[in-house]
């Protein structure tokens, strides 16, 4: 799917381009002509005005006035503009083939020409001719403006759709960024916890193993001791049993001088070997007893502590597998608006540079195009006004 998407992007990318290319160069060929054209005829309308101006001249224009009633009934009119004045004439042909060297006008070298033999009727067509000129380049000015407002509209709305998405691609890419980062510290974080609860665990079993040997020796030690001791208890009170029984026996003859009573062993005296061997058996009878409580209840806090510890571990596990899948999603996701946002900086960056190719005939042409309709209206009105002033004759 993403091989599809290249190939139709990169097939876009290269149609656009060469679009741009034969646009721009279509731009400028026509920017170049119309500033010459615009520079041609201002120069050649002054050039005319100032023909006019010596035509109207008393030279001539009053010559006409003067002599032109009469001469219309006895002559054509090309027989009265004969005997218009040859100096007026010279001035009005030296002129215009002076202008016509300067601006590289075949216009005006034409109008210079013919200016001696025909001065009013050359010098009327050849106004009726730049009218007819002005309002043609009025017409293809027209075109050019309408076409660049078409481009200009096309190409701000790019721009601008652009420029939304590449902002758009921006933060979502910080934000993915972000969150991957995010991500990539819980994960370190979780595995380390998981790492330490392995530590704690194995520690703990550990100690609960040498703490359990620890007690059932001690168990087993107590239970022996307590045998041994029962059975020296049992040996001992047989013994003064016995000894009792003799020393009754023994009594029944007369006592020797020598002792004040009857020997009967150490077996009934306070603090005698019975009686230590009782406290002894005792000793490890309530040895036995507290260590198997205390075997019992550290078995119990240990089975409690590595129940926790495999929950939360396995809790943490869990997390660790879900955030991973998160990561590796928006790593793929990070990689695909990255490719977006350079195939989309790129679209900008070629609406930016079309733009600026636009702007030397669309935009930054120096005088409005408002503006110039105006003064092409005036030129026009004011040559056909010049007509009137020639002949008197109106422009159809």
């Amino acid at each position: 799917m993403l091989t599809g998407d290249l190939k139709d992007t990169t097939t876009t990318r290269d149609a656009d381009s060469k679009y741009l290319a034969d646009l721009t160069a279509t731009c400028e060929q026509k920017a170049s002509d119309f500033e010459s054209r615009q520079q041609l005829r201002a120069d050649e309308i002054v050039a005319v005005e100032k023909a006019i101006e010596i035509i109207s001249s008393g030279a001539v224009a009053g010559s006409a006035d003067k002599h032109l009633p009469g001469l219309l009934q006895k002559s054509s009119f090309a027989q009265l503009r004969a005997d218009l004045s040859t100096q007026a004439q010279g001035r009005v042909a030296k002129y215009l083939q002076s202008r016509a060297k300067q601006l590289n006008s075949r216009v005006l070298a034409t109008l210079a020409q013919h200016a001696e033999d025909d001065p009013f009727t050359k010098v009327k067509k050849m106004i009726k001719d730049l009218i007819v000129r002005l309002m043609e380049e009025a017409n293809e000015e027209a075109e050019h403006k309408g076409w660049c407002d078409t481009e200009l509209s096309t190409n701000e709305q790019t721009r601008k759709e652009k420029t939304e998405a590449v902002e758009t691609l921006h933060a979502e890419i910080d934000q993915l960024e972000a969150s991957i980062a995010k991500l990539t510290e819980d994960i370190s974080e979780l595995t380390k916890a998981v790492a330490e609860l392995d530590a704690a665990m194995a520690k703990a079993t550990k100690l609960r193993q040498a703490e359990k040997a620890t007690n059932t020796e001690t168990i087993a030690d107590s239970e022996a001791a307590q045998t041994a001791v029962a059975q020296a208890l049992t040996v001992l009170k047989e013994f003064y049993a016995k000894a009792a029984e003799a020393t009754a026996f023994v009594q029944q003859k007369a006592e020797p001088e020598i002792f004040d009573k009857a020997y009967t062993g150490m077996g009934g005296e306070a603090g005698g070997v019975v009686g230590m061997l009782e406290v002894i058996e005792s000793d490890f009878a309530r040895l036995e007893a507290d260590t198997k409580a205390s075997e019992a209840s550290a078995q119990k806090e240990y089975d409690t502590f590595m129940t926790d510890s495999k929950v939360d571990k396995s809790a943490k596990a869990a997390d660790i597998e879900h955030k991973t899948a998160k990561k590796q999603d928006e790593s793929q996701a990070l990689t695909v608006k990255r490719e977006d946002l350079e195939g989309t900086q790129k679209e900008l960056d070629a609406a930016l540079a079309y733009f600026d190719k636009l702007k030397p005939s669309c935009v930054d042409s120096g005088v409005s195009y408002e503006d110039r309709v105006a003064r092409r209206k005036e030129e026009i009105e004011s040559l056909q006004e010049a007509l009137k002033i020639l002949n008197g004759e109106d422009i159809a």
